[in-house]
């Protein structure tokens, strides 16, 4: 999969392709059954298939301080959509200019003029353009006048509710990794490089590897039964303590996850760690004796439950 710009031309071999246009965060059953609508489309008239995503996210332009909510990097995002059988990544870099562009503008100067797309597939319910002025209806409607097609997805509904970015960050944030889960069809994951610590985890035998949350989406603080996947390939299970490690002084929002039986050297590696379980809230414990004894158990429970 090659990764295009909203800010370079588009090679010749990718004009005229079928695009899926949408955040696509966390990339649930919905994202997918928009995009897979989007690579069947490109499929049957060989045209290639193009899923444009927005970075940075435009909430973020509209809404600077909100708290972090991103469920995926772009990098795992392009990963997915190429697991998904999409053949280029377009990147939209949203700021004030694209913010501030018509759906018409959109649809004249972006989709048809940047891009040179042919058909565009969105979900029923995206909008776009200045104001939001743009949606579903006025791609089917407008779109033909500069020779686009449209094409609308229906809300992906599971246990008689519709699958959404919002469900899937409500159920982290409860600590329910099972729900989120079914929703993403994958364990939610973050992925960053490993970090240097203070070395405690060393000394009471628990090492771990530790990595800045960054932008994602904060889940409930507590201790998860997680599995840490390495860029060599191998797949580590251990438990992981996401939070501020109130038994220390000061505290610091770290994930921390320790791996079993594992002794390598993964300092300066990328490494992507998934929430399968959680096991428990954080807690303060009155020395290290205790706090030894307390990830013990929880790493029996981990083992138990990644089976």
């Amino acid at each position: 999969m090659i990764r295009l710009s909203s800010l370079s031309p588009v090679p010749d071999a990718m004009r005229g392709g079928i695009v899926a246009l949408g955040n696509f965060d966390g990339f649930h059953l919905g994202h997918q059954a928009v995009v897979g609508e989007a690579i069947r489309w490109a499929r049957a008239e060989g045209r290639p298939a193009i899923v444009a995503t927005f970075d940075p996210h435009p909430v973020r332009h509209f809404k600077p301080d909100a708290p972090p909510f991103r469920l995926t990097t772009l990098d795992q995002r392009q990963e997915l959509f190429a697991a998904a059988g999409a053949d280029a990544l377009l990147v939209i870099r949203f700021g004030a200019d694209v913010a501030g562009m018509t759906a018409l503008e959109w649809i004249e100067q972006g989709l048809v003029g940047h891009l040179g797309a042919t058909g565009v597939v969105t979900g029923e319910d995206f909008t776009f353009g200045k104001g939001r002025s743009g949606n579903a209806q006025v791609l089917a409607s407008d779109g033909p006048r500069f020779g686009l097609a449209a094409r609308a997805v229906g809300p992906v509904t599971l246990e008689g509710e519709v699958v959404s970015s919002s469900r899937i960050r409500e159920a982290l944030q409860a600590g329910d990794c099972e729900t989120a889960t079914r929703l993403l069809t994958r364990p939610f994951a973050i992925r960053g490089p490993v970090q240097h610590g203070d070395k405690v985890g060393r000394t009471i035998n628990f090492p771990t590897a530790n990595l800045d949350i960054g932008a994602y989406l904060r889940p409930r603080y507590g201790i998860y039964a997680v599995t840490g996947h390495l860029p060599d390939g191998r797949v580590l299970k251990g438990a992981a303590n996401l939070g501020i490690r109130p038994t220390f002084d000061p505290p610091k929002e770290l994930l921390e996850p320790h791996f079993f039986d594992f002794s390598g050297d993964l300092y300066g590696q990328e490494i992507e760690v998934a929430f399968h379980h959680f096991l428990r809230p954080e807690a303060k414990f009155d020395g290290l004796d205790a706090l030894v004894a307390q990830m013990a158990r929880d790493c029996d429970e981990a083992r138990r439950l990644l089976g």
